[in-house]
């Protein structure tokens, strides 16, 4: 069946705060006139990314065009999750001209393509292309990429040292598998910090990749949208480190969800969350609090020790005043007392 006759599907991978959630906003406003459905899979019980995007929602794509998929990888749950979920979109009236799969920050994307051969639904959808985005600053920084020269040091004193870390891992598999690199936050790294980054991503990239540079998420959709990749159809040109293996793992990260009550001062929340974020070498910090005096529910956005807050919309009548935040580190470095000490609860 030629692609032609197929949904057209947009993989958006990135790590953990690289501005996915902001990219697919920015697509739903500004996507050309196309009818847009969006799949969201969180990491975690608590979801947040989905809730930010109903938000958004416009008559091109209504909130139930929007889909959120929590606490588990939907290539891990084809038939339960993702199956049901492509077909329930493709059967709406009308149907969507275009759909946006949002993965996980944590996620593996070739696993997710290779979702895309289950008979139920081969024959009816596509991958358009898969569009990766990278944080300038934090790949200018060497956050997520190797030291090769440090690691061969550590490996002469040590034989029992790995230089691949599950974060590099990630990084270098959402690279592998993209159409187009979206540099994020570039306004941030600064002319230097993008020369890096893009030096970064051209040594990991296994092809001559486009890379964009963008700020809060705004990009023309025509440049990422209609690629007409069919990546399912091309997997062996997206390297991963998991290939040759049936299974992958996610058990490399896992999450604590602290609830509070009212909080009195969000900028003092805000410089808890920095001090815990660096001294407990936790990747990811979101959620909504509930501040005492205010109609408005605040969103609290991290990534490492860089947080950001803003009120988002008002409390809806009877809707309880909690806080619930969503932490995200490595598994053996997740320690939920020490998180709920650092927050004061």
């Amino acid at each position: 069946m030629s692609t032609l006759n197929k949904t057209p599907v947009t993989v958006i991978t990135g790590f953990l705060g690289s501005g996915k959630t902001t990219l697919i906003s920015h697509l739903i406003r500004n996507a050309g006139g196309l009818r847009l459905a969006v799949v969201v899979n969180e990491f975690g019980t608590l979801g947040v990314d989905g809730e930010i995007l109903k938000s958004c929602a416009i008559p091109d794509c209504p909130a139930e065009n929007i889909v959120e998929l929590s606490n588990g990888c939907i290539c891990c749950t084809v038939a339960d999750d993702f199956v049901p979920t492509v077909e329930a979109l493709l059967a709406m009236t009308p149907p969507p001209d275009h759909i946006l799969i949002e993965t996980s920050g944590l996620a593996l994307p070739k696993p997710l393509l290779k979702a895309f051969d289950w008979p139920a639904i081969r024959s009816r959808i596509t991958v358009d292309g898969v569009i990766a985005l990278a944080d300038a600053e934090a790949v200018a920084a060497g956050r997520f990429a190797p030291d090769l020269a440090a690691v061969e040091a550590q490996r002469a004193a040590d034989d029992s040292i790995d230089h691949e870390t599950p974060l590099s891992e990630v990084f270098e598999d959402q690279i592998s598998c993209a159409d187009v690199i979206l540099l994020t936050k570039a306004d941030l790294a600064g002319p230097e910090g993008v020369a890096k980054a893009r030096a970064v991503i051209a040594a990991e990239a296994p092809r001559p990749l486009p890379v964009v540079e963008v700020t809060e998420g705004i990009v023309d959709a025509r440049v990422i949208l209609g690629l007409n990749a069919a990546a399912e159809d091309d997997l062996a040109a997206r390297p991963s480190h998991h290939d040759g293996h049936d299974d992958h793992e996610h058990d490399d990260f896992d999450t604590v969800v602290v609830e509070m009550g009212e909080i009195a001062d969000l900028p003092a929340l805000a410089v808890k969350i920095e001090a815990m974020a660096r001294d407990l070498d936790i990747l990811r910090v979101k959620g909504y609090v509930a501040v005492a005096g205010k109609p408005m529910r605040a969103l609290v956005q991290a990534v490492g020790a860089r947080v950001r807050h803003q009120f988002d919309r008002p409390w809806k009548a009877g809707e309880p005043r909690v806080t619930q935040l969503v932490v995200i580190a490595e598994h053996d470095r997740i320690d939920a007392a020490a998180i709920k000490a650092a927050l004061g609860v």
